[in-house]
């Protein structure tokens, strides 16, 4: 307990490395110029490309369009994907930040939210997008507004799941020290939000945000490719580019496709995520000096005079209002005032729970009508041949699991321990995880037919490239927030390598593993839809199975057996769910959590 005789703030956070206090002229005159001008331009174009493409978005509903193949037609393919992936991110973080936060803080309200949770993590895209798509159509009929919009949703169902998950799992797992600290120091619930939970979760948050992006990068195709029956709900996009690209056996077009969806990963991994890696590692929960991830665009944004020019307007903003509110309130004591905001948020746990309720009610009960009529159209052949499949998906998931397993943990324990060897996988690993994976089958059911492999045993492979990388990813949080401390106790009583890892290493990931394992499970059932039937030069290859029976269903706009079959689905992960996931869950918290002074 030796931290507690630091000031609370500096102990339960790391803070922001700040520059050496030097004379002004000195300091900006060393600083690069070029740095700032990057900063304005890149500025600059993120406004331009969010005003045209609300200009665009909000213009007259497109008609049915043809892809072009072209090289040139690309940047703008790709741009309109990665619009529509970040802004399903902002969509997932403000969620992950909301649902999770109350999930952990309220036992009542835990015990609603997290089985709907379960469920809602069941349903496959292909079980929201018929339902989204029509209603949104309705919403917007004269506007491509309802065509966007429905891509975001879905492409946010494909990464919110493992995010919230694992906010809510690091929120549960605080170590009991560090919540006596703000106990003692009085902190209200904000500043408890904002300097010990929030940095707390910021590692395993972080990397499972580049996992939802990958898992939204997995459905691109699915979602700007989507047909209903006879009709055509295409977008523009990189998925729907390499969908045509594949159609027309188009081989060229194929190799840019790749080419440029490859080249778009590593820009994010080096714009993006290996800065705010770089960035997170000051969360870290250690008192020792370790090595850690480093980032040259962080390097060169600490420089920026812009950047520090913003945060320093933005840090005076702040305190006027915290001055302003604590005159207006007639309160000198910080701690006094966020407790009338505590009372506040205890309240709206309540309100937000109570609202969540009566949303589940309404949709409950305006949706019930709809389903059991769908429902009493399936005959007992169906039923029998919906809840085969399922056991044999079931079967299929639970070898993924165990096969992914095998290899993910062991590197992701290394990748989050060394950061040497992290420098080098890193962009590779994400450039993997984020490719589309429906992209890659033909050339992978290319490989299985030449080994003899059909797609009942092949589909398999096909599940593991959208489930495998929850594990790996969530194993290299789980090490990357083992203390040093550990590894050098380790040292000292000269473990070997086998006892490290038995000791050390595993039971320390283990807590982090369950989020991966019940996240992969989810995106293993979400890609049976897609590694269960597939269009190849104009032929149907099928594996018997739930996700062939669904995306079946959709294409012949059999809606009786969709919503059988998302129904089944659901049941059949949210009961593996309870009885299976929550319990071992239970006993990692219990035995495993390095909160735990007995463990």
């Amino acid at each position: 307990m030796s931290k507690l005789t630091k000031p609370a703030e500096e102990n339960l956070v790391t803070l922001p490395d700040l520059p050496e206090e030097r004379p002004t002229s000195q300091f900006l005159l060393r600083r690069p110029v070029w740095i700032d001008i990057v900063v304005f331009l890149v500025l600059g174009a993120i406004i331009f490309l969010l005003i045209n493409a609300s200009e665009t978005i909000s213009g007259p509903r497109r008609p049915n369009f043809s892809i072009d193949l072209s090289v040139w037609a690309l940047p703008r393919y790709l741009g309109w994907s990665l619009f529509r992936g970040f802004a399903a991110y902002c969509l997932s973080l403000i969620f992950t930040l909301v649902y999770g936060y109350i999930a952990a803080k309220s036992r009542r309200a835990e015990k609603v939210m997290i089985p709907i949770l379960d469920i809602l993590q069941s349903i496959p895209v292909l079980g929201f997008m018929p339902s989204v798509l029509l209603a949104m159509i309705a919403f917007f009929p004269d506007s491509n507004i309802g065509l966007e919009l429905t891509a975001i949703i879905m492409i946010f169902t494909g990464q919110v799941w493992n995010m919230t998950l694992s906010f809510y799992h690091s929120l549960r797992t605080i170590p009991t020290e560090l919540r006596e600290a703000a106990d003692m120091y009085g902190f209200g619930w904000w500043r408890r939000f904002r300097k010990l939970e929030l940095p707390y979760a910021a590692i395993p948050l972080v990397w499972n945000s580049m996992m939802g992006i990958a898992g939204g990068w997995f459905f691109l195709t699915i979602c700007e490719t989507f047909r209903l029956g006879k009709q055509d709900f295409r977008l523009p996009g990189i998925g729907s580019y390499m969908w045509e690209a594949i159609e027309k056996n188009n081989i060229h077009a194929m190799v840019y496709g790749i080419s440029a969806m490859v080249l778009l990963i590593l820009a994010l991994n080096q714009l993006v995520w290996k800065p705010i890696i770089a960035w997170s590692q000051k969360f870290k929960h250690t008192e020792s000096i370790s090595e850690s991830p480093s980032s040259m665009i962080l390097d060169m944004l600490r420089q920026s005079a812009a950047i520090e020019a913003m945060t320093t307007f933005f840090g005076k903003l702040k305190t006027f209002f915290e001055s302003f509110r604590m005159r207006y309130s007639g309160k000198t004591d910080k701690t006094q005032t966020f407790s009338v905001a505590s009372k506040i948020v205890r309240k709206g746990r309540w309100f937000a729970g109570i609202s969540i309720l009566i949303l589940a009610g309404v949709a409950l009960i305006s949706g019930t009508g709809k389903i059991t009529h769908l429902l009493l159209q399936v005959n007992l052949h169906q039923w029998t041949r919906i809840w085969t499949g399922a056991g044999l998906t079931l079967v299929r998931v639970i070898l993924t699991l165990i096969l992914a397993s095998i290899w993910a943990i062991p590197l992701g324990i290394i990748i989050g321990l060394k950061p040497r060897v992290s420098k080098i996988l890193q962009p590779v690993i994400l450039v993997l995880a984020s490719f589309p994976a429906p992209m890659l089958y033909p050339l992978i059911l290319k490989v299985l037919d030449f080994v003899g492999i059909s797609l009942q045993f092949g589909s398999i492979f096909l599940l593991m490239l959208g489930a495998q990388w929850y594990i790996l990813f969530n194993a290299v949080a789980g090490a990357s927030r083992i203390p040093s401390e550990l590894n050098q106790v380790a040292d000292i009583y000269r473990f070997s390598d086998r006892r490290r890892w038995r000791w050390l290493y595993l039971p320390a990931v283990f807590p982090s593993l369950i989020t991966g394992w019940i996240a992969a499970a989810g995106g293993a059932w979400n890609a049976s839809i897609v590694a269960e039937y597939i269009h190849q030069g104009g032929k149907v290859l099928e594996a018997t199975g739930l996700g062939a029976i669904i995306s079946a269903a959709t294409e012949q706009k059999q809606l009786h057996i969709l919503a059988a079959s998302v129904m089944v689905m659901a049941i059949v992960v949210v009961l593996i769910n309870r009885l299976f996931w929550t319990p071992i869950f239970r006993i990692a918290g219990e035995k495993f959590s390095m909160e735990n002074d007995n463990g």
